[in-house]
């Protein structure tokens, strides 16, 4: 019984280290998937690939939020928001982290083996992405660049899955990704920006410095621009436009919501982000439809 109780406690924080119990993540990175998913099959992606794309999703994020853990393990608990995670608080080892993280990296490749050879050959590219994004906070100063192409690399693999190829509108789709990312990240970045400057991590909310809140809605706008254009390149129409005005209109209230700089007001507009990939791939079903 003590046995079973110890297991269950352990799944419980490999859950909370892998953000289980915080799917926003899982969300960010699912809803640019399903606009290539959607675009690359006109609508109709079989069952078997998009169960592949959404359960993938789902272990990459996760594989990642471990190895993230595990190279920020000495950084975390110098930050109020993170000093609590199973790894940094030392209820889960690093050795621990990296099983799990490994495991699932696994579990994710061995969905991808029947597809096609570039869709493997991408899927080993986002793995490298996603594991290496962590270390780019020490050196590069704009990681959430970074982190947009790690995010967004199911945009080319599910064209590739589904076409056997990569179009320009796939790469057109994963540019407006990593403004997206650049933008919902700085906000995230926003809410740690005190800790990190004492810890010396690199943010794009540090490199932005006064000028943050601007580089947000500029990256917003970049974002929607590279999404009417894609929908240009996919002769995609009126419901498309609708959902991107939609979005226009969500990234506004974020403006509302960071313009103070509040750490609950940012983190809050980085939260809503799911609702503005909502509102671009509700467009993108609709115009599907009709």
């Amino acid at each position: 019984m003590h046995e079973r109780m110890a297991w269950a406690e352990r799944l419980r924080l490999y859950a909370r280290l892998v953000r289980l119990d915080k799917p926003i993540g899982i969300l960010l990175l699912l809803w640019p998937t399903l606009w290539a998913l959607w675009i690359a099959s006109n609508g109709k992606p079989s069952l078997y690939v998009l169960t592949v794309f959404v359960v993938g999703t789902v272990l990459m994020r996760s594989a990642g939020c471990a190895i993230n853990d595990w190279a920020d393990r000495d950084f975390d608990r110098h930050v109020v928001r993170t000093a609590e995670r199973p790894l940094t608080s030392g209820r889960i080892s690093g050795r621990e982290a990296l099983m799990v993280a490994a495991v699932l990296a696994l579990l994710s490749l061995l969905l991808v083996l029947p597809l096609d050879g570039l869709t493997l050959a991408l899927s080993v590219v986002a793995a490298f992405v996603a594991a290496s994004y962590p270390f780019t906070k020490r050196f590069f100063a704009l990681p959430q660049a970074y982190l947009g192409i790690a995010f967004g690399f199911g945009i080319p693999m599910a064209f590739a899955a589904i076409e056997g190829r990569v179009p320009l509108v796939g790469w057109v789709l994963l540019a407006a990704n990593v403004f997206w990312a650049l933008a919902y990240d700085t906000e995230y970045a926003m809410v740690d920006r005190d800790d990190d400057l004492r810890i010396g991590i690199r943010t794009a909310a540090i490199t932005f410095g006064r000028f943050d809140v601007l580089a947000v809605m500029l990256c917003y706008a970049g974002t929607l621009a590279l999404l009417f254009v894609a929908g240009a390149m996919a002769g995609l129409g009126w419901a498309w436009d609708t959902g991107l005005v939609i979005a226009a209109g969500i990234a506004v209230h974020h403006y509302r919501l960071i313009r103070t700089r509040t750490r609950a007001g940012c983190f809050k507009a980085f939260l809503h982000n799911n609702w503005l990939g909502a509102a671009v791939f509700a467009g993108l079903v609709v115009d599907r439809l009709t």
